[in-house]
Protein backbone atom coordinates (compact mmCIF):
# COMPACT_ATOMS: atom_id res chain seq x y z
CA UNK A 1 0.00 0.00 0.00
CA UNK A 2 1.15 3.26 -0.97
CA UNK A 3 2.07 5.94 2.16
CA UNK A 4 0.73 9.05 1.51
CA UNK A 5 2.40 10.42 4.02
CA UNK A 6 5.90 9.76 2.43
CA UNK A 7 8.22 12.33 2.17
CA UNK A 8 6.26 15.00 4.58
CA UNK A 9 8.74 17.46 6.84
CA UNK A 10 8.55 16.07 10.06
CA UNK A 11 7.36 20.21 10.88
CA UNK A 12 5.62 22.61 9.55
CA UNK A 13 4.15 26.15 10.28
CA UNK A 14 0.42 25.06 9.66
CA UNK A 15 -1.44 21.80 9.11
CA UNK A 16 -4.57 22.09 7.50
CA UNK A 17 -7.13 19.20 8.06
CA UNK A 18 -9.70 18.72 5.77
CA UNK A 19 -9.95 20.43 2.28
CA UNK A 20 -13.71 21.67 2.16
CA UNK A 21 -13.31 25.54 0.85
CA UNK A 22 -12.45 27.10 3.80
CA UNK A 23 -9.96 24.69 4.63
CA UNK A 24 -8.64 25.29 1.14
CA UNK A 25 -8.57 29.35 1.51
CA UNK A 26 -6.66 29.29 4.46
CA UNK A 27 -4.28 27.01 3.53
CA UNK A 28 -4.24 29.02 -0.24
CA UNK A 29 -3.49 32.56 1.70
CA UNK A 30 -1.05 31.71 4.65
CA UNK A 31 1.22 30.00 1.90
CA UNK A 32 0.97 32.83 -0.41
CA UNK A 33 2.15 34.60 2.95
CA UNK A 34 4.98 32.36 2.87
CA UNK A 35 4.51 29.85 5.63
CA UNK A 36 5.11 26.10 5.23
CA UNK A 37 1.38 24.35 4.72
CA UNK A 38 0.14 20.37 4.88
CA UNK A 39 -3.27 20.21 3.62
CA UNK A 40 -4.27 16.54 4.97
CA UNK A 41 -7.29 15.24 3.25
CA UNK A 42 -9.01 12.10 4.11
CA UNK A 43 -10.67 11.57 0.86
CA UNK A 44 -8.58 10.55 -2.43
CA UNK A 45 -10.42 13.97 -3.93
CA UNK A 46 -10.35 17.78 -2.23
CA UNK A 47 -13.32 19.94 -1.66
CA UNK A 48 -15.31 18.18 0.95
CA UNK A 49 -19.35 18.49 -0.26
CA UNK A 50 -17.97 21.19 -2.79
CA UNK A 51 -17.05 17.91 -4.95
CA UNK A 52 -18.22 15.57 -7.92
CA UNK A 53 -17.97 12.20 -9.29
CA UNK A 54 -18.19 10.73 -11.99
CA UNK A 55 -19.77 7.63 -13.60
CA UNK A 56 -20.41 4.69 -16.29
CA UNK A 57 -21.95 6.65 -20.02
CA UNK A 58 -19.78 9.76 -19.18
CA UNK A 59 -21.81 10.76 -16.89
CA UNK A 60 -20.28 13.82 -14.00
CA UNK A 61 -22.69 14.85 -11.18
CA UNK A 62 -21.68 17.70 -9.06
CA UNK A 63 -22.81 17.42 -5.65
CA UNK A 64 -23.08 21.27 -4.51
CA UNK A 65 -22.84 23.33 -7.40
CA UNK A 66 -26.12 25.22 -7.78
CA UNK A 67 -25.77 27.68 -6.20
CA UNK A 68 -24.25 30.58 -4.57
CA UNK A 69 -23.92 34.51 -4.73
CA UNK A 70 -22.21 37.09 -6.95
CA UNK A 71 -20.02 37.77 -3.78
CA UNK A 72 -17.86 34.49 -4.81
CA UNK A 73 -16.78 36.55 -7.32
CA UNK A 74 -15.09 38.71 -5.65
CA UNK A 75 -13.60 35.98 -2.80
CA UNK A 76 -12.07 34.09 -5.85
CA UNK A 77 -10.76 37.48 -7.78
CA UNK A 78 -9.01 38.61 -4.26
CA UNK A 79 -8.09 35.14 -2.35
CA UNK A 80 -7.70 32.71 -5.33
CA UNK A 81 -7.13 33.62 -9.06
CA UNK A 82 -8.92 36.44 -11.52
CA UNK A 83 -9.18 33.41 -14.32
CA UNK A 84 -11.44 31.39 -11.50
CA UNK A 85 -13.55 34.59 -10.76
CA UNK A 86 -14.55 34.59 -14.60
CA UNK A 87 -15.98 31.62 -14.62
CA UNK A 88 -18.32 32.08 -12.29
CA UNK A 89 -22.08 32.93 -14.05
CA UNK A 90 -25.48 33.79 -13.05
CA UNK A 91 -27.72 31.53 -13.48
CA UNK A 92 -31.13 32.27 -15.75
CA UNK A 93 -34.07 31.12 -13.42
CA UNK A 94 -35.07 30.00 -10.23
CA UNK A 95 -38.55 28.17 -10.54
CA UNK A 96 -41.36 27.30 -7.74
CA UNK A 97 -43.68 25.11 -8.54
CA UNK A 98 -46.17 24.50 -5.01
CA UNK A 99 -49.85 24.25 -4.12
CA UNK A 100 -49.81 28.39 -3.50
CA UNK A 101 -47.75 29.96 -6.01
CA UNK A 102 -45.87 29.17 -9.43
CA UNK A 103 -43.08 31.82 -10.48
CA UNK A 104 -39.96 32.12 -11.93
CA UNK A 105 -37.38 34.72 -10.60
CA UNK A 106 -33.55 35.44 -10.79
CA UNK A 107 -33.70 36.44 -6.97
CA UNK A 108 -31.37 39.70 -7.67
CA UNK A 109 -32.76 42.68 -5.86
CA UNK A 110 -34.69 44.07 -8.40
CA UNK A 111 -36.42 41.10 -9.41
CA UNK A 112 -37.01 40.28 -5.89
CA UNK A 113 -38.54 43.77 -5.28
CA UNK A 114 -41.00 43.17 -8.04
CA UNK A 115 -42.02 39.73 -7.15
CA UNK A 116 -43.15 40.57 -3.75
CA UNK A 117 -44.77 43.71 -5.21
CA UNK A 118 -46.55 42.69 -7.94
CA UNK A 119 -46.81 38.78 -7.75
CA UNK A 120 -47.34 38.94 -3.60
CA UNK A 121 -49.12 41.95 -3.33
CA UNK A 122 -47.20 43.09 -0.41
CA UNK A 123 -46.20 46.79 -0.42
CA UNK A 124 -43.38 48.93 -1.24
CA UNK A 125 -42.25 50.16 1.46
CA UNK A 126 -42.75 46.90 3.68
CA UNK A 127 -40.30 45.08 1.18
CA UNK A 128 -37.43 48.24 1.32
CA UNK A 129 -38.01 47.83 5.20
CA UNK A 130 -37.09 44.25 5.18
CA UNK A 131 -34.43 44.37 2.63
CA UNK A 132 -32.89 46.90 4.43
CA UNK A 133 -33.30 44.99 8.02
CA UNK A 134 -31.34 42.14 6.39
CA UNK A 135 -28.93 43.80 4.89
CA UNK A 136 -27.76 45.24 7.39
CA UNK A 137 -27.77 42.41 9.45
CA UNK A 138 -23.99 41.15 10.97
CA UNK A 139 -23.42 38.20 13.06
CA UNK A 140 -21.24 40.31 15.60
CA UNK A 141 -24.19 41.97 16.85
CA UNK A 142 -26.52 40.49 19.43
CA UNK A 143 -29.17 37.92 18.36
CA UNK A 144 -32.67 37.53 20.15
CA UNK A 145 -35.18 37.55 16.98
CA UNK A 146 -36.00 34.37 15.28
CA UNK A 147 -36.36 34.05 11.70
CA UNK A 148 -39.94 33.70 12.57
CA UNK A 149 -40.82 36.83 14.60
CA UNK A 150 -38.79 38.51 11.77
CA UNK A 151 -41.44 37.21 9.22
CA UNK A 152 -44.48 38.13 11.53
CA UNK A 153 -42.88 41.66 11.90
CA UNK A 154 -42.96 42.55 8.16
CA UNK A 155 -45.43 39.93 6.57
CA UNK A 156 -47.88 38.58 9.21
CA UNK A 157 -50.15 35.84 8.07
CA UNK A 158 -48.57 35.41 4.78
CA UNK A 159 -47.38 31.39 4.59
CA UNK A 160 -47.16 31.90 1.09
CA UNK A 161 -44.61 34.64 1.08
CA UNK A 162 -42.69 32.84 3.92
CA UNK A 163 -42.15 29.89 1.87
CA UNK A 164 -41.15 32.53 -1.04
CA UNK A 165 -38.49 33.44 1.18
CA UNK A 166 -37.32 30.95 3.38
CA UNK A 167 -37.54 27.45 0.97
CA UNK A 168 -34.53 28.10 -0.72
CA UNK A 169 -32.41 29.04 2.07
CA UNK A 170 -34.16 25.88 4.25
CA UNK A 171 -32.33 23.84 1.42
CA UNK A 172 -28.81 25.95 0.97
CA UNK A 173 -28.35 25.72 4.23
CA UNK A 174 -30.51 23.91 7.06
CA UNK A 175 -32.34 27.26 7.88
CA UNK A 176 -35.84 27.23 10.06
CA UNK A 177 -38.13 29.69 11.48
CA UNK A 178 -37.13 28.93 14.79
CA UNK A 179 -33.20 29.47 14.34
CA UNK A 180 -31.93 33.13 14.78
CA UNK A 181 -32.86 35.77 12.34
CA UNK A 182 -29.36 35.96 11.06
CA UNK A 183 -28.96 32.78 9.94
CA UNK A 184 -31.37 33.48 7.39
CA UNK A 185 -30.94 37.28 6.90
CA UNK A 186 -27.03 37.39 5.57
CA UNK A 187 -27.13 34.46 3.81
CA UNK A 188 -30.47 36.05 1.58
CA UNK A 189 -29.52 39.54 1.25
CA UNK A 190 -26.23 37.81 -0.18
CA UNK A 191 -28.26 36.35 -2.78
CA UNK A 192 -30.19 39.58 -3.19
CA UNK A 193 -26.69 41.29 -4.59
CA UNK A 194 -27.08 40.01 -8.04
CA UNK A 195 -28.86 36.61 -8.00
CA UNK A 196 -27.67 33.11 -7.95
CA UNK A 197 -24.41 32.35 -9.31
CA UNK A 198 -22.69 28.83 -10.95
CA UNK A 199 -19.28 27.64 -11.84
CA UNK A 200 -18.71 27.42 -15.49
CA UNK A 201 -16.94 24.13 -16.01
CA UNK A 202 -17.90 22.30 -13.06
CA UNK A 203 -17.32 21.24 -9.99
CA UNK A 204 -14.06 19.23 -11.26
CA UNK A 205 -12.78 22.09 -12.77
CA UNK A 206 -12.48 24.40 -9.79
CA UNK A 207 -11.20 22.28 -7.39
CA UNK A 208 -8.54 21.12 -9.79
CA UNK A 209 -7.72 25.18 -10.77
CA UNK A 210 -7.72 25.75 -6.60
CA UNK A 211 -5.56 22.49 -6.50
CA UNK A 212 -2.90 23.83 -9.03
CA UNK A 213 -3.04 26.99 -7.30
CA UNK A 214 -2.25 25.80 -3.79
CA UNK A 215 0.60 23.82 -5.05
CA UNK A 216 2.03 26.81 -7.46
CA UNK A 217 1.95 28.88 -4.08
CA UNK A 218 3.73 26.02 -2.12
CA UNK A 219 1.41 23.74 -0.08
CA UNK A 220 2.15 20.29 0.48
CA UNK A 221 -1.22 18.49 -0.14
CA UNK A 222 -2.22 14.84 1.01
CA UNK A 223 -4.97 12.87 0.43
CA UNK A 224 -6.02 9.60 1.97
CA UNK A 225 -4.34 11.19 5.34
CA UNK A 226 -6.71 10.66 7.92
CA UNK A 227 -6.07 12.74 10.80
CA UNK A 228 -6.58 10.80 14.48
CA UNK A 229 -4.93 13.29 16.46
CA UNK A 230 -4.17 16.92 17.02
CA UNK A 231 -1.34 17.22 19.26
CA UNK A 232 -1.73 19.48 22.23
CA UNK A 233 1.71 20.02 24.49
CA UNK A 234 2.38 22.08 27.06
CA UNK A 235 -1.53 23.58 26.86
CA UNK A 236 -1.00 24.75 23.31
CA UNK A 237 -1.10 23.07 19.60
CA UNK A 238 2.27 20.71 18.89
CA UNK A 239 0.93 19.42 15.49
CA UNK A 240 -0.89 15.86 14.25
CA UNK A 241 -1.12 12.48 14.55
CA UNK A 242 -2.33 11.05 10.82
CA UNK A 243 -1.77 7.84 9.35
CA UNK A 244 -0.19 6.78 12.75
CA UNK A 245 2.51 9.36 11.71
CA UNK A 246 3.11 12.68 14.11
CA UNK A 247 4.26 15.82 12.34
CA UNK A 248 4.82 18.72 14.19
CA UNK A 249 3.27 22.45 13.56
CA UNK A 250 2.77 25.84 14.86
CA UNK A 251 -0.90 25.99 14.32
CA UNK A 252 -3.54 23.46 13.57
CA UNK A 253 -6.47 24.96 11.36
CA UNK A 254 -9.22 22.06 11.46
CA UNK A 255 -11.92 21.50 9.04
CA UNK A 256 -13.42 19.20 10.09
CA UNK A 257 -16.87 19.70 12.64
CA UNK A 258 -15.92 21.88 15.22
CA UNK A 259 -17.74 19.73 17.32
CA UNK A 260 -15.58 16.36 16.11
CA UNK A 261 -12.65 18.76 16.19
CA UNK A 262 -13.11 19.24 20.31
CA UNK A 263 -14.47 16.23 21.02
CA UNK A 264 -12.34 13.63 19.03
CA UNK A 265 -9.43 15.50 17.30
CA UNK A 266 -8.16 16.98 20.85
CA UNK A 267 -9.94 15.56 23.60
CA UNK A 268 -11.84 17.56 26.48
CA UNK A 269 -9.95 17.46 28.52
CA UNK A 270 -7.42 20.26 26.92
CA UNK A 271 -10.51 22.91 27.31
CA UNK A 272 -12.45 24.43 30.29
CA UNK A 273 -14.85 22.77 31.60
CA UNK A 274 -17.10 25.54 30.57
CA UNK A 275 -16.15 25.62 26.99
CA UNK A 276 -16.42 21.93 27.00
CA UNK A 277 -19.84 21.80 28.15
CA UNK A 278 -21.13 24.75 25.85
CA UNK A 279 -19.56 22.59 22.93
CA UNK A 280 -21.98 19.09 23.93
CA UNK A 281 -24.56 22.08 23.73
CA UNK A 282 -23.93 23.17 19.92
CA UNK A 283 -26.92 21.47 17.65
CA UNK A 284 -25.89 19.57 14.94
CA UNK A 285 -27.97 20.80 11.51
CA UNK A 286 -29.73 18.41 9.31
CA UNK A 287 -28.52 16.10 5.97
CA UNK A 288 -29.81 15.77 3.02
CA UNK A 289 -30.71 12.76 0.60
CA UNK A 290 -29.87 13.48 -3.23
CA UNK A 291 -30.79 11.86 -6.38
CA UNK A 292 -28.60 11.70 -9.58
CA UNK A 293 -30.06 11.27 -12.58
CA UNK A 294 -27.84 11.12 -15.91
CA UNK A 295 -29.33 11.80 -19.36
CA UNK A 296 -28.45 9.25 -22.25
CA UNK A 297 -26.15 10.79 -24.87
CA UNK A 298 -28.23 12.09 -27.56
CA UNK A 299 -31.42 13.15 -25.46
CA UNK A 300 -31.98 16.73 -24.64
CA UNK A 301 -34.20 17.98 -22.09
CA UNK A 302 -36.25 21.44 -22.48
CA UNK A 303 -35.11 24.11 -20.17
CA UNK A 304 -37.41 24.04 -17.32
CA UNK A 305 -35.23 26.75 -14.91
CA UNK A 306 -31.84 26.35 -13.69
CA UNK A 307 -33.46 25.54 -10.06
CA UNK A 308 -36.92 24.12 -8.98
CA UNK A 309 -38.52 23.79 -5.79
CA UNK A 310 -41.34 21.65 -5.59
CA UNK A 311 -43.80 20.70 -3.35
CA UNK A 312 -47.11 19.06 -3.11
CA UNK A 313 -47.28 20.37 1.01
CA UNK A 314 -50.23 22.78 1.62
CA UNK A 315 -47.61 25.09 3.26
CA UNK A 316 -43.71 25.50 4.43
CA UNK A 317 -43.08 23.25 7.33
CA UNK A 318 -39.31 22.21 8.18
CA UNK A 319 -40.41 19.33 9.57
CA UNK A 320 -41.69 17.90 6.35
CA UNK A 321 -38.94 18.96 4.91
CA UNK A 322 -36.88 16.70 6.35
CA UNK A 323 -39.32 13.69 6.57
CA UNK A 324 -38.61 10.52 4.69
CA UNK A 325 -42.11 10.94 3.44
CA UNK A 326 -41.27 13.25 0.58
CA UNK A 327 -43.28 16.25 0.05
CA UNK A 328 -40.87 18.65 -1.58
CA UNK A 329 -38.06 18.76 -3.74
CA UNK A 330 -35.10 21.02 -5.22
CA UNK A 331 -33.91 19.84 -8.39
CA UNK A 332 -30.58 20.91 -10.09
CA UNK A 333 -30.76 20.70 -13.77
CA UNK A 334 -27.27 21.23 -15.28
CA UNK A 335 -27.57 21.49 -19.35
CA UNK A 336 -24.65 21.47 -21.77
CA UNK A 337 -23.34 25.15 -21.31
CA UNK A 338 -22.45 24.42 -17.59
CA UNK A 339 -19.56 22.63 -19.12
CA UNK A 340 -18.57 23.97 -22.57
CA UNK A 341 -18.06 21.71 -25.02
CA UNK A 342 -20.31 18.83 -23.38
CA UNK A 343 -23.71 17.76 -24.92
CA UNK A 344 -24.91 16.35 -21.64
CA UNK A 345 -27.51 16.99 -19.45
CA UNK A 346 -27.59 15.66 -16.16
CA UNK A 347 -30.53 16.61 -13.31
CA UNK A 348 -29.63 16.33 -9.33
CA UNK A 349 -32.58 15.89 -7.02
CA UNK A 350 -32.00 17.20 -3.32
CA UNK A 351 -33.87 16.81 -0.06
CA UNK A 352 -33.33 17.80 3.43
CA UNK A 353 -33.25 14.64 5.45
CA UNK A 354 -33.09 13.30 9.33
CA UNK A 355 -30.01 11.09 10.19
CA UNK A 356 -31.77 9.04 12.35
CA UNK A 357 -34.67 8.55 9.86
CA UNK A 358 -32.05 6.62 8.04
CA UNK A 359 -28.84 5.61 9.96
CA UNK A 360 -30.72 2.59 12.09
CA UNK A 361 -32.59 0.96 9.32
CA UNK A 362 -31.74 -2.85 8.65
CA UNK A 363 -29.31 -3.36 5.11
CA UNK A 364 -31.97 -4.72 3.54
CA UNK A 365 -34.65 -1.93 4.37
CA UNK A 366 -31.74 0.75 3.54
CA UNK A 367 -31.58 -0.62 0.11
CA UNK A 368 -34.93 -0.70 -0.46
CA UNK A 369 -35.78 3.02 1.03
CA UNK A 370 -32.99 3.85 -1.12
CA UNK A 371 -34.71 2.59 -4.32
CA UNK A 372 -37.85 4.19 -3.50
CA UNK A 373 -36.14 7.62 -3.03
CA UNK A 374 -35.30 6.73 -6.74
CA UNK A 375 -38.47 6.04 -7.92
CA UNK A 376 -40.84 8.41 -6.00
CA UNK A 377 -38.26 10.94 -7.16
CA UNK A 378 -38.31 10.26 -10.99
CA UNK A 379 -42.17 9.74 -10.74
CA UNK A 380 -42.45 13.39 -9.45
CA UNK A 381 -40.20 14.91 -11.65
CA UNK A 382 -41.95 13.24 -14.80
CA UNK A 383 -44.53 16.25 -14.54
CA UNK A 384 -41.58 18.54 -15.44
CA UNK A 385 -39.66 16.07 -17.78
CA UNK A 386 -41.88 13.53 -19.61
CA UNK A 387 -40.39 10.61 -20.24
CA UNK A 388 -37.75 10.66 -18.43
CA UNK A 389 -37.34 7.43 -17.47
CA UNK A 390 -36.77 6.73 -21.06
CA UNK A 391 -34.15 9.87 -21.25
CA UNK A 392 -32.19 8.55 -18.03
CA UNK A 393 -29.72 5.94 -18.17
CA UNK A 394 -27.82 6.24 -14.64
CA UNK A 395 -29.58 6.94 -11.45
CA UNK A 396 -28.22 6.74 -8.30
CA UNK A 397 -29.52 7.83 -4.91
CA UNK A 398 -27.12 9.19 -1.86
CA UNK A 399 -28.60 9.56 1.92
CA UNK A 400 -27.46 10.55 5.26
CA UNK A 401 -25.01 7.71 5.79
CA UNK A 402 -22.86 8.72 2.41
CA UNK A 403 -22.56 12.03 3.28
CA UNK A 404 -21.31 10.55 6.60
CA UNK A 405 -19.10 7.72 5.38
CA UNK A 406 -17.31 10.22 2.42
CA UNK A 407 -17.40 13.41 4.50
CA UNK A 408 -16.83 12.01 8.21
CA UNK A 409 -19.41 14.94 9.76
CA UNK A 410 -21.33 13.46 12.75
CA UNK A 411 -24.66 12.27 11.87
CA UNK A 412 -23.86 13.16 8.22
CA UNK A 413 -24.49 16.67 8.53
CA UNK A 414 -24.62 18.53 5.47
CA UNK A 415 -24.88 22.15 7.09
CA UNK A 416 -22.37 21.76 10.26
CA UNK A 417 -23.98 23.19 13.23
CA UNK A 418 -26.88 25.35 14.55
CA UNK A 419 -25.53 29.28 15.05
CA UNK A 420 -24.27 28.50 18.64
CA UNK A 421 -21.05 26.70 16.88
CA UNK A 422 -19.67 29.95 15.93
CA UNK A 423 -18.92 31.03 19.23
CA UNK A 424 -16.88 27.80 19.72
CA UNK A 425 -15.57 27.69 16.34
CA UNK A 426 -14.39 31.09 16.54
CA UNK A 427 -12.97 30.75 20.67
CA UNK A 428 -10.89 27.59 20.20
CA UNK A 429 -7.58 29.50 19.98
CA UNK A 430 -8.08 31.12 23.25
CA UNK A 431 -8.43 28.02 24.62
CA UNK A 432 -5.82 26.05 23.35
CA UNK A 433 -3.38 28.22 21.21
CA UNK A 434 -2.33 27.60 17.62
CA UNK A 435 -5.49 25.58 17.28
CA UNK A 436 -8.56 26.83 14.81
CA UNK A 437 -11.03 25.81 13.13
CA UNK A 438 -13.14 26.97 9.53
CA UNK A 439 -15.91 25.28 8.26
CA UNK A 440 -20.00 25.12 8.38
CA UNK A 441 -20.89 26.57 11.29
CA UNK A 442 -23.68 28.99 12.57
CA UNK A 443 -25.29 28.14 9.43
CA UNK A 444 -24.24 31.67 8.05
CA UNK A 445 -20.75 29.75 7.31
CA UNK A 446 -22.42 27.48 5.06
CA UNK A 447 -22.37 27.01 1.73
CA UNK A 448 -19.62 27.67 -1.22
CA UNK A 449 -19.30 31.60 0.09
CA UNK A 450 -19.73 31.55 3.68
CA UNK A 451 -16.97 28.80 3.62
CA UNK A 452 -14.43 30.30 1.41
CA UNK A 453 -14.99 33.83 3.39
CA UNK A 454 -14.57 32.05 6.66
CA UNK A 455 -11.51 29.93 5.81
CA UNK A 456 -9.94 33.75 4.83
CA UNK A 457 -11.25 35.14 8.41
CA UNK A 458 -9.08 32.45 10.20
CA UNK A 459 -6.33 32.47 8.04
CA UNK A 460 -6.08 36.30 9.09
CA UNK A 461 -6.35 34.56 12.52
CA UNK A 462 -3.88 32.10 12.13
CA UNK A 463 -1.57 34.87 10.94
CA UNK A 464 -1.77 37.02 13.78
CA UNK A 465 -0.59 34.53 16.07
CA UNK A 466 2.07 32.63 14.09
CA UNK A 467 3.97 36.31 12.70
CA UNK A 468 6.93 36.89 15.54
Amino acid sequence: MTDSLEGTKPQYDVVVIGSGLGGLTAANMLAKDGYSVLLLEHHHKLGGLATWFKRKGGHIFDVSLHGFPYGMVKTCRKYWTREMADCITQIKGIRFDNPQFSLTTTYDTNDFKRTMQDYFKVPADTVDSFVTTIKNMNFYDEHTMTTREMFDKFFPGRDDVVRFLLEPIAYANGSTLDDEAITYGIVFSNFLSRGVYIFRGGTDKIIGMMEAELKKNGVDIRTGARVEKIVVEGGKVAGVVANGKTIKARAVISNANVKATVQRLVGEEHFSKEFAEETRKVRLNNSSCQVYIGIRKGETIDYVGDLLFTSVADKLDAQMLRSRNITSRTYSFYYPDIRPGSDRYAIVASTNANYEDWAYLPEDEYRASKQDLIESTLDALERYVPGIRNKADYVEAATPKTFERYTLHPNGTSFGTKFEGLRVSMGLNEQVPGLFHTGSVGIIMSGWLGAANYGVIVANNADKYLRP
